[in-house]
């Protein structure tokens, strides 16, 4: 049986999903779990699909394997602050859908395969393909955010480390009402000398950790969040009930975290159409040696 056309519609729908994602984290810096867990249920889904209809458990198999372990390494590398958690959930439901490598004949694609699962490759090659989005970034925030409007001093003197430092605490950081608060924000440092604070965010067991504020001899204590995965929904309402009980100012600050899923996007699209980023430049390397 020929299950070209069916492969071909996961790859569009994970390539259409992945584009609303990219919007998302664009616009409202935030990756929607609907969007991610839609996409990982099409996935089991339609590969369970493949393996009734071939009377082959190999498609399913493939699927929930490669579900697994791009969950475990990609949530590994969050701890490691690489990414967000909706990057994680992305990266895990492309795995899901695709499992392996792709070689569709009628639409000319033979892609550069990896010894490695595809969303591996998906993985590399947006981690390769980043560094220009993050370029792009940062420029569109100074435009944006007109750091340096009356400052030529910063501009003439950008690699000095006072006007680099200028330059991340006025694009990447944003001040914001704690009533606007959205899962997944990470939290910057807030300072505050009340301990009930202390009593109630160790409630949420979450993503926010309290530490002494030795710089500061106006505040004992801060909290912020530990790493880019931002605050739970749990810390979230948590935040807002003690701002509406005025144990909280109205404002915190946030970080404005980099967009990463327009890279994985891209990652995508180029290990679809031409393969594994690292393969090819390891093939390259070789004809050329």
């Amino acid at each position: 049986m020929n299950f070209t056309a069916i492969f071909l519609i996961q790859i569009i729908i994970t390539m259409l999903f992945s584009i609303i994602a990219a919007i998302y984290d664009v616009k409202r810096n935030i990756v929607p779990n609907l969007l991610t867990y839609g996409l990982l249920f099409f996935g089991l889904i339609s590969n369970l699909f493949l393996s009734l209809i071939s009377n082959n458990l190999k498609f399913i198999l493939a699927s929930f394997i490669s579900m697994v372990i791009t969950n475990a390494i990609t949530y590994m590398l969050w701890k490691l602050n690489m990414w967000g958690g909706g990057d994680v959930k992305l990266f895990t439901a492309i795995a899901t859908v695709i499992p392996s490598g792709l070689n569709i004949g009628f639409l000319n694609i033979f892609p550069q395969l990896s010894i490695y699962p595809f969303a591996f490759s998906v993985v590399i090659n947006s981690i390769l393909i980043s560094f220009p989005f993050l370029v792009i970034f940062l420029c569109y925030l100074i435009i944006k955010n007109e750091v340096f409007m009356g400052k030529i001093d910063f501009f003439v003197n950008v690699f000095n480390m006072e006007s680099l430092k200028y330059i991340i605490n006025s694009t990447m950081n944003r001040l914001i009402l704690v009533k606007d608060l959205e899962e997944g924000m990470i939290i910057n440092d807030f300072y505050f000398n009340n301990a009930y604070i202390i009593e109630l965010l160790n409630e949420t067991d979450g993503n926010l950790a309290v530490y002494r504020a030795k710089d500061n001899k106006d505040f004992k204590y801060y909290f912020k969040s530990q790493n880019g995965g931002g605050i739970t929904n749990r810390e979230m309402w948590q935040l807002k009930i003690m701002n509406a009980q005025n144990i909280i100012s109205d404002s915190i600050s946030i970080k404005i975290a980099f967009p990463f899923t327009p890279a994985i996007l891209f990652g995508l699209i180029v290990a679809i159409f031409y393969g594994d980023v690292m393969m090819l430049f390891v093939k390259n390397l070789y004809l050329v040696i």
